[in-house]
């Protein structure tokens, strides 16, 4: 477990909420760092990064739980969702998949890092690695309703593989440094 997750088990009910807070504003803020690419309905966005760093630096409970509330948010109608989209129309279109996967994914990185896979580099990466695969699994067969199966890698993994990788890097220099 991080030190900020067992920090956030120390605080008062205020000092929690301070801090899931100001995590759901930094999702937010991530989400509308957008990259539009003109052959697919799916952005590169920073919303995976911020999902899998929730996840990674306020545990399971709390991570899931600032990602959760992004997506209720989104869907209620507020505009959090990447190009400040948000209501209903945005969780049923080509990137609903996505943005549903973005909870597991935050419950997945920070139960992996609950277990010290944050001790070790390698754990480390393979825990983004997973939390990424998760978004990956609800994100493809979701656009493929919209692109067909035999489009999806083309215009749902493959353009977004390097930009993957970098978010994995700053994630993974983030959390090292801040697990010190």
């Amino acid at each position: 477990m991080t030190a900020l997750a067992v920090w956030l088990r120390e605080r008062t009910l205020a000092g929690r909420l301070l801090v899931l807070g100001v995590a759901n504003l930094l999702l937010i803020a991530c989400a509308q760092v957008r990259i539009p690419l003109p052959f697919t309905p799916v952005p590169i966005t920073g919303q995976t990064l911020g999902v899998l760093l929730a996840g990674a630096l306020l545990g399971s409970r709390y991570g899931t739980a600032v990602v959760a509330a992004y997506v209720v948010q989104g869907l209620i109608g507020l505009p959090v969702f990447a190009g400040w989209k948000g209501g209903v129309a945005a969780l049923l279109g080509p990137t609903g998949g996505y943005i549903l996967g973005f909870i597991p994914a935050a419950f997945v990185v920070g139960w992996l890092f609950e277990r010290s896979w944050h001790g070790k580099l390698t754990l480390t990466i393979a825990a983004f690695i997973v939390g990424n695969a998760t978004i990956y699994a609800f994100g493809l067969p979701w656009l493929a309703f919209f692109v067909g199966w035999h489009q999806v890698l083309q215009m749902g993994l493959l353009p977004f593989l390097p930009g993957d990788l970098l978010k994995l890097m700053v994630a993974v220099s983030a959390t090292r440094s801040l697990s010190r």
